[in-house]
């Protein structure tokens, strides 16, 4: 089916780079994917390191990799203040919106403070694809948990909701991921939801899951329903995608 122009989120559990010797990372098979999406030969893509505190050595190597692809590629910094003058326009104008991850509390408290929240609705709506890895997939969703507050996760539940599940994500790499969204699930703090391990990405079009990709065979996501106060999980899974 044709999906320009379709509301896009596309939503990394984690490997959305790929380690390269000259650059230090390079765009992989997943944000590709969501890049295709747009529908563009040379996509505008804005990025966001809101969730790592808009450090310049972060923004640094963001446009060192995603500089390395056929695309227009720019940047929203709100430290120490907006770098760009009308941040909606500037988001509306995107084809691709990209989500560094890091804090995602922070993220979401300093994204609703200058009003980026309404403004990446309104993208989204108009047909930006949303894209982001880590906190910057989870934000999206209802809730998830979070190492935002310290090295032992906790639940996250005021996420911008634009999905209306809950997330998880580097489903397979840290211990405390999978048990603890399962217990938030099933005890109803969050509502049940989609998981993806490293190197697998959850898309939607709308608020429809339609497909989970990853370029590692081996790599799964998982939808998490309540089911009488615990959790049952179900593996999907991914359509493959060839590494570049």
């Amino acid at each position: 089916m044709s999906t320009e122009g379709q509301p896009h989120i596309v939503a990394i559990g984690g490997g959305t780079f790929l380690p390269d010797g000259r650059y230090g990372m390079t765009p992989g098979p997943l944000l590709r994917y969501a890049l295709d999406l747009t529908g563009q030969d040379r996509p505008r893509i804005c990025f966001l390191a809101t969730a790592l505190g808009d450090g310049a050595d972060h923004i640094a190597r963001g446009y060192a990799a995603l500089s390395q692809l056929d695309a227009e590629v720019s940047h929203i910094a709100l430290f120490p203040m907006p770098n760009v003058q009308d941040i909606r326009s500037h988001l509306l104008s995107q084809d691709l919106v990209y989500v560094f991850g890091g804090s995602g509390a922070n993220l979401l408290a300093l994204w609703r403070l200058h009003g980026v929240d309404e403004i990446m609705r309104e993208a989204w709506n108009e047909g930006v694809v949303l894209s982001g890895q880590s906190a910057g997939a989870l934000c999206w969703h209802v809730g998830g948990n979070t190492d935002s507050f310290g090295p032992q996760l906790r639940p996250l539940t005021d996420g911008l909701g634009f999905l209306p599940y809950s997330c998880g994500v580097h489903y397979d790499s840290d211990p405390q991921r999978r048990p603890l969204l399962q217990q938030l699930v099933g005890e109803g703090t969050l509502p049940g939801g989609y998981a993806a391990d490293e190197t697998v990405a959850l898309h939607y079009v709308g608020t429809e899951f339609v497909q989970a990709v990853s370029y590692n065979k081996n790599a799964g996501a998982y939808r998490v329903e309540p089911d009488g106060g615990t959790a049952k999980e179900t593996r999907i899974e991914p359509r493959f995608l060839a590494a570049m």
